[in-house]
């Protein structure tokens, strides 16, 4: 079911409260589906009379919504946006008129937010694709319809016009897009190979992080399963079926094996090639784990310091033909640099335990 069409009539968006955010408050939901504008802005938006009830009661920004309820915006015109075109260079998997893939690189920020204002995914866009891009001359967050952490580099989708915004929106909203990570974690998660079905919300003691919660927060689900094991780390493939803040981090964290080098949720913040070395050496002795959770090694030149997380594989369809489109971002070379000299010890010891 489509969550959102124009009323002839009234001139207003109808927007249909789909499941997934049924119990929200109305501000979050509407930054759920037109996550291009801040919860902020909705609220002024409710506050304003823009935001109007089914029954025909104005919406304020803290009522309840419930599934296959209608909301009816009203025209409105966003203050114009501080964001600006930049010239920096975009790795494009994919693009034409309605939309626009790239593989967004570890380190970028999606779009402009307090203390970082340039230097964005939303800067490049907008040098890249001019006026077209959903939303460029309105929105602080012109064609965005997912975001990635600034950190975790990959696969990400915009839209370049209107129609093609709402359908993405629809499509993350109902759980139609396929997102497939690649995270090198520390530790090996057990179960090796399962799914994490959890609430996540804010940790109870510190409002910056997210953790899973015995109660409240909201529903989230990853499969996931070790591709490469290693001991003392393991590259896994997480499937996200839905899409909350610091999932994949936190999913993992809690089986016991956080994403490498993750400074919020992991056990280090880099990783040396001396930290190479010993955790080889653990594996080549069948040791289960790190010695020292703190770190192998301080002061080295780190070979990552990210946490090592991509958005591997997105599939979506295309917005105006309805095909499914497919796309794969290679693994950045970061993570290969510390994939390889791991594959390469399983190799040696695989040949060592052949028959002469």
């Amino acid at each position: 079911m489509d969550s959102a069409r124009d009323d002839a009539e009234t001139g207003r968006l109808v927007v249909m409260i789909p499941p997934d955010l049924d119990g929200e408050r109305l501000d979050k939901a509407l930054v759920r589906l037109f996550p291009e504008h801040s919860r902020v802005f909705w609220q002024k938006a409710a506050d304003a009379g823009l935001a109007i009830l089914g029954n025909g009661d104005a919406g304020k920004p803290g009522r309840r919504v419930q599934a296959g309820e209608r909301i009816l915006l009203a025209p409105f015109r966003p203050a114009a946006t501080t964001a600006k075109p930049e010239s920096i260079p975009l790795s494009i998997l994919y693009e034409d008129d309605d939309v626009v893939v790239v593989n967004k690189p570890s380190g970028m920020v999606t779009h402009p937010s307090p203390g970082h204002g340039g230097g964005t995914l939303v800067n490049a866009l907008l040098h890249h694709c001019g006026s077209g891009l959903a939303g460029a001359e309105e929105t602080i967050r012109p064609g965005i319809v997912h975001r990635l952490d600034r950190d975790t580099s990959g696969c990400l989708a915009a839209a370049k016009n209107d129609r093609a915004h709402r359908s993405l929106v629809r499509q993350f909203t109902e759980r139609r897009v396929e997102k497939i990570y690649l995270a090198i974690t520390d530790g090996v998660p057990r179960p090796q190979e399962g799914r994490v079905e959890a609430s996540i919300g804010r940790h109870p003691t510190n409002r910056k992080f997210h953790a899973v919660l015995a109660s409240g927060g909201r529903h989230s689900l990853t499969l996931y399963r070790t591709v490469e094991n290693y001991g003392v780390i393991a590259l896994v493939e997480c499937n996200l079926k839905t899409g909350r803040t610091h999932q994949a981090r936190v999913h993992l964290a809690s089986l016991g094996a956080p994403i490498l080098c993750d400074c919020d949720y992991g056990r280090r913040r880099e990783f040396t090639r001396a930290d190479i070395g010993a955790a080889i050496g653990m594996y080549r002795r069948g040791k289960p784990a790190w010695p020292d959770a703190a770190g192998m090694e301080t002061g080295a030149v780190p070979i990552l310091s990210r946490q090592a997380l991509h958005a591997w594989r997105l599939s979506f369809n295309h917005p105006a033909t309805g095909e499914r489109l497919r796309f794969k971002a290679p693994v950045p070379t970061d993570m290969l640099a510390v994939l390889a000299p791991f594959r390469a010890a399983r190799k040696e010891m695989e040949g060592s335990d052949r028959p002469a």
